[in-house]
């Protein structure tokens, strides 16, 4: 492929780590796979090379947690999920103490320092439900960080307890909330939510969630679920969406894209493979400047083309998974042990180091 003199100097601007437009982005795109990874990854060194005393450049990190799903009684019904039920289903559930407590308990012995807890919008659990369940876990187990309740899951919350969402907030904080996932985000783009979540949070009550809890102190994660009837441009429009909250509150520890799941959905659409989510990786670590961490989707690529994605600006691996209960259901079961961790990053070069939900390293490797 031959260039042009304004695709060299865009090039150029790419590695010399300045700031990309949208219209950047769309030719960035034309890029052959691996001259965009190049690029991505010399971003990604830009990234971290002031991190971890100025080892960043040779660490890959991740992450050991386990995914709570509290309940998956839901009424928004979303088209891409195979996972939620409707109350009256005979698999439906809501979690016991109990069964958290165990759950928790194994997550600790496994050196996990954290839990994430999703659920599905619960048409009748009432707000002291979820504070006594958030107060308990916390005095229970005060180690473990509760990164819990996503961007619509509070949507749903506000409109069920009629509450400013400021004060939810703060009450869920108070309780022993740590921080928040970045679930529900699939593509921050209306016309394209209208379609495969009707009833979910628009794109400006989701991110209208993310800018309440970084002004109150509570770090959140970004995300983006792409591969299904978005364009380019309503990605691209979503990456926008992103590095413009983050330059208000800076409050994004990290940002994660996959793949949409298709088996055992009601979304028929054509799903993307390994290239595809590679080459939208590297364009998110372009794109997003002032995102410091980017996290490869092992669970949805699998554990090869996860290891292939810390070469195309992913600096951390995610979470071992100790329990994953959504992505399964739609299809895609990867499982991942620390010593698989180790064994990917290595063979890469890297360092592997545990980390918490703010990337502070907790742990020599083993």
């Amino acid at each position: 492929m031959i260039y042009d003199a304004s695709m060299d100097a865009l090039m150029e601007k790419v590695w010399e780590g300045r700031r990309v437009s949208a219209d950047d982005a769309r030719r960035l795109y034309t890029l052959p796979l691996e001259e965009l990874g190049a690029l991505a990854h010399r971003r990604r060194l830009l990234a971290k090379e002031k991190a971890y005393e100025g080892r960043g450049n040779d660490i890959i990190t991740y992450n050991v947690d386990r995914n709570i799903n509290y309940t998956n009684i839901c009424n928004v019904y979303c088209k891409f999920c195979a996972f939620y039920r409707t109350e009256k289903d005979v698999d439906s559930y809501v979690i016991t103490k109990d069964e958290l407590d165990q759950k928790i308990e194994e997550t600790v012995a496994l050196g996990g320092t954290q839990i994430l807890m999703q659920g599905g919008h619960h048409p009748s659990l009432d707000l002291d439900w979820y504070l006594d369940t958030l107060s308990h876990i916390k005095s229970k187990f005060p180690q473990v960080n509760i990164h819990a309740f996503s961007p619509s899951e509070f949507i749903h919350f506000q409109k069920l307890f009629d509450l400013p969402m400021e004060d939810l907030l703060k009450q869920f904080k108070e309780a022993g909330l740590g921080s928040i996932p970045g679930g529900g985000g699939e593509i921050l783009v209306d016309r394209v939510r209208n379609r495969i979540a009707p009833l979910k949070a628009t794109s400006d009550e989701w991110m209208g969630v993310m800018d309440a809890a970084h002004r109150i102190g509570l770090n959140s994660s970004a995300t983006m679920m792409f591969g299904h009837v978005e364009t380019l441009d309503d990605r691209i429009e979503h990456l926008e969406r992103v590095r413009s909250q983050q330059e208000a509150t800076g409050g994004f520890t990290a940002f994660i894209a996959w793949t949409f799941q298709s088996e055992n959905t009601k979304l028929k659409a054509e799903t993307v493979g390994a290239h595809e989510y590679l080459r939208m990786q590297a364009l998110s670590r372009i794109y997003l400047d002032n995102v410091e961490n980017i996290q490869s989707s092992w669970v949805t690529q699998g554990l090869e083309v996860g290891q292939v994605a810390l070469t195309y600006g992913a600096n951390d691996l995610g979470s071992i998974m100790i329990e994953e209960n959504v992505v399964s259901q739609a299809g895609t079961t990867f499982q991942m042990t620390v010593a698989d961790m180790h064994r990917l990053i290595r063979d890469l070069g890297f360092e592997p180091r545990q980390r918490d939900n703010w990337y502070r390293l907790v742990e020599s490797a083993g």
